[in-house]
């Protein structure tokens, strides 16, 4: 018990971006036989979290939250019960408000009994949404209860904030006890929404850190517009080419984002697949100094192309460059801007981490001609010339 959690950003799988509502035990289960079928335990997801609508409307007459009896008929139990027998770990959903998001009841002035009721259940993650708050209680205090409430529930459980970015989350949250925390709205599957969410966070990597990590939001890698939750998909065209779900991917890894999948799991394409274990780009996200990166632009197309250097242990240095535009674009990296001089006598060796192999050593600077919503991933060694 107490034992810490979450030293690098978490990795799993959340039901709502594709299933909102229509989940039930069937699904739950068959997603943690598809996680050891597919490679994806083996790649570092362990959390099969089950979002909002998971119980009845109201409580029990002790006060405590009850499964929906049709969705879940044994319970919730027995369904964390059958994630651990995988060697995975189970994450559930509920809300600082009187109510969730959907409507379901909340853990307002409940942080106490309902931490002990997801201990009993075997829950290893607790997703915390911000719905139906009433206007005069403090959000911040709303997170600090149920902080408390879950460091003294009986069991290691990991605290995901989801309060969307609100109250200048970023300055207070890592003093409630949170794991993790969402920064932005949600995330839509469309491209016009990654890119809107990069740029609000590009400027805030210093707030994440080990132990507490800012949430961009869930994956929608491999959703391809296919989603029964409309209020994620919202009023634009749903759906990503796989280039632009490449570069999402990248985006979260290279910011230090929980790597939270959003798509069935269960009928993912071989791209989606390809793109989400990529072990290279994992372990860019999952290295273990949690360092954010830091942001060059480029000087004639600033608004569109960027690099995103983010260093890593032992001296390497993650190198990501990113074209927004609608069109082929250059990013030139000066490695004068990076703290690596012509006069050092030394240049990176760069290694691709979509081909899996190095490229060749290069001094003074790197240009690449990226595609229009294309990226380039690099770990980078600093050598000797």
């Amino acid at each position: 018990m107490n034992t810490p959690l979450a030293h690098t950003p978490p990795m799993g799988w959340n039901s709502w971006n594709t299933f909102g509502w229509n989940i039930n035990e069937e699904l739950i289960r068959t997603t943690a036989d598809f996680f050891i079928e597919s490679g994806l335990k083996d790649a570092g997801y362990e959390y099969i979290v089950i979002d909002d609508c998971w119980s009845e409307k109201q409580r029990d007459e002790n006060g405590r939250l009850v499964a929906d009896k049709n969705k879940f008929p044994n319970g919730i139990k027995p369904v964390a019960d059958y994630i651990h027998s995988k060697g995975l770990k189970f994450g559930m959903y509920s809300c600082a408000g009187t109510h969730t998001c959907a409507g379901y009841p909340g853990s307002f002035e409940h942080e106490f009994v309902d931490a002990e009721t997801f201990a009993e259940w075997g829950v290893d993650y607790l997703k915390y949404d911000y719905c139906y708050k009433p206007k005069s209680a403090d959000g911040e205090n709303l997170y600090k209860r149920m902080g408390m409430a879950l460091r003294n529930c009986g069991r290691d459980i990991l605290f995901s904030a989801c309060n969307w970015g609100a109250d200048n989350v970023h300055s207070w949250i890592r003093e409630s006890g949170a794991n993790m925390f969402r920064s932005t709205g949600d995330i839509q599957d469309n491209w016009f929404s990654v890119k809107n969410i990069v740029d609000s966070q590009l400027g805030k990597q210093a707030y994440g850190g080990v132990y507490c990590h800012n949430d961009m939001d869930m994956l929608i890698v491999g959703m391809h517009g296919n989603g029964d939750n409309t209020e994620v998909l919202g009023s634009l065209p749903g759906g990503c080419t796989d280039t632009e779900y490449k570069t999402h991917f990248a985006l979260w890894a290279i910011m230090n984002s929980p790597l939270m999948i959003g798509c069935d799991v269960r009928k993912m394409s071989s791209e989606a697949k390809e793109i989400l274990t990529n072990r290279d780009i994992i372990a860019i996200n999952q290295d273990i100094e949690v360092r954010g990166p830091y942001c060059i632009r480029q000087w004639n197309n600033p608004e569109n192309v960027f690099a995103l250097i983010k260093p890593l242990s032992g001296g390497d240095y993650a190198i990501g460059m990113f074209n927004f535009s609608d069109k082929k674009s250059e990013m030139s990296l000066q490695f004068f801007d990076i703290g690596l001089p012509a006069a050092s006598g030394r240049g990176l060796e760069l290694y691709d981490c979509y081909s899996h192999s190095v490229i060749g050593t290069f001094t003074e600077r790197y240009a690449a001609q990226i595609e229009s919503h294309d990226c380039v991933m690099f770990r980078a060694k600093v050598v000797k010339l």
